[in-house]
């Protein structure tokens, strides 16, 4: 068979370019600048995520709303774009979170600047890939950078204990769904998601090996998202690792988790309802109300923001679960609603995050305890972080609460007691949730200063930059969600 050179759309692949070549660069970079310059690396690296967004403007900008590559196994479209610029938008905010925190001259290098581009481009590569192959590569891709990053503290035993227990655990979870995906390849002859597709209508509708071929893969990405009951690592993943990265993997890891399940879903297994559907609603059941529960005694902040993630999946579970319920019927609101939710999650836990580094500045804990009368010497952070709670907790007039009524819409429009029984279960969450998430501003607010020192916390300006953003978007979407509700009706993967 003769050697056919596979079409590329370079303009189509132009973000990934930039982040190719600012990787290179950054590399070469590390290699001749002095450990005085070495500040030199983050501004490059920021600058390139920028860079990047050019692009993808003038891909959306573009009359053509579909690049189709390599036989349709990798396609550029406006759900492509919409994931890329958030994950370039998530990218940029870590790295102005990282830039004054990653100063100790044992991790102040080029490779944590390095590693977190190569997770980056992992994640954008993602929200391209339409085949089986390219999912597992743009995995891995995100996936081992993390493994290093989390454990970057390499001094830390808790911090070697959380890579290690992230990279073991995450290894078993590629292998299951790699598994998963070879029984797919094996039933339907193909890996494009779009041709397994068509399969899941005609010959593989109610094959079991079919079946337990999707129960692979979803459990795969169950841990990715670290959905309950594969949860296990997120916790002590989270606190080990250095704050940054912690935000780093409970926003974009589990984003690009999650961008996986949308593409494998309403593209390749949709015509298998029967399957997944029950599975997400165990599933976003039991990560609502562990998560929620175990948050409720916890005294460490980003072991409650841990659980809290853990949650927050829960909730962006649900519309995975009722999508096929009614014969479909749903499942564009459902789209839009878990598209909206990831891009509003992003913002609110990025915020609490940066709030997080910055008050540790000050304290150096993470304890809740030392929160204790943040409004009397930071009153700008006490309201912010007042705001990111709130909006996480779904409380009006906020971006989390259009958020989670756009989980709601989707349940009403499924419109089957299955999809009731979960919206039933998200409310009685979300008001379990308010509880811890008011336990903090209740000590910002009316506890006193734990140590009576009252000197104010000097905030740096990428740091105030990164806030400045996240606030931002929580505030303006809470006052006009259409501008993100607009975003989840674009990116669309439903026919």
């Amino acid at each position: 068979m003769p050697f056919t050179t596979p079409n590329l759309d370079y303009h189509a692949l132009s973000p990934e370019i930039v982040v190719t070549a600012v990787l290179a660069v950054i590399l070469v970079a590390d290699l001749f600048l002095d450990s005085s310059r070495k500040w030199l690396l983050s501004n490059i690296a920021a600058f390139g995520l920028v860079a990047a967004m050019a692009p993808i403007l003038s891909l959306a900008l573009s009359e053509t709303d579909v690049r189709s590559m390599v036989g349709g196994a990798y396609v550029v479209d406006n759900f492509a774009l919409v994931l890329k610029a958030l994950f370039l938008g998530i990218g940029f905010v870590v790295l102005l979170m990282s830039s004054n925190y990653i100063e100790d001259g044992d991790y102040y290098e080029g490779e944590f600047y390095f590693l977190l581009l190569c997770s980056l481009l992992g994640m954008m590569v993602m929200a391209s890939s339409r085949d089986l192959i390219t999912i597992f590569v743009a995995l891995e891709t995100l996936s081992l950078p993390a493994y290093m990053l989390a454990g970057w503290r390499k001094r830390d035993l808790r911090s070697n204990e959380a890579s290690l227990k992230y990279y073991l655990l995450g290894v078993l979870a590629s292998a299951i769904m790699l598994y998963g995906m070879s029984l797919i390849y094996g039933f339907t002859g193909t890996t494009v998601l779009a041709k397994i597709g068509e399969q899941m209508h005609g010959s593989a509708a109610h094959q079991p090996l079919v079946t337990m071929a999707i129960v692979f893969i979803i459990v795969g990405f169950a841990f990715k998202v670290s959905a309950v009951p594969f949860h296990s690592w997120a916790p002590d993943t989270y606190e080990g690792a250095p704050t940054p990265v912690t935000a780093f993997l409970s926003v974009a890891s589990k984003t690009g988790g999650f961008v996986a399940l949308l593409e494998l879903i309403f593209v390749g297994f949709f015509g298998r309802g029967d399957v997944w559907g029950p599975m997400f609603g165990i599933l976003a059941a039991l990560t609502m109300t562990v998560g929620n529960l175990v948050a409720l005694r916890q005294k460490n902040i980003v072991r409650m923001l841990a659980y809290s993630s853990i949650a927050q999946a829960g909730y962006i579970l649900v519309p995975f679960a009722i999508a096929g319920s009614n014969d479909g019927a749903g499942a564009k609101s459902a789209f839009t609603a878990a598209v909206v939710y990831l891009l509003v999650y992003a913002a609110m836990n990025l915020g609490a995050f940066s709030i997080i580094v910055a008050v540790a500045r000050k304290t150096r804990s993470g304890e809740i305890s030392s929160y204790g009368g943040l409004y009397e010497y930071a009153p700008g952070l006490a309201v912010l972080m007042t705001i990111f709670l709130f909006s996480l907790a779904g409380i009006p007039p906020l971006a989390g609460a259009w958020a989670k009524l756009f989980i709601f819409r989707a349940v009403l429009d499924a419109g089957t007691s299955w999809a009731v029984l979960l919206g039933v279960v998200a409310a009685v969450n979300s008001v379990i949730a308010l509880f811890y998430y008011a336990s903090i501003a209740r000590e910002m607010w009316m506890n006193p200063v734990p140590d009576g020192d009252r000197t104010p916390i000097q905030v740096p300006a990428a740091l105030v930059t990164a806030l400045g953003i996240t606030a931002a978007i929580v505030i303006i979407v809470g006052v006009y969600p259409q501008t993100f509700a607009n975003f989840g009706d674009l990116a669309s993967l439903v026919p």
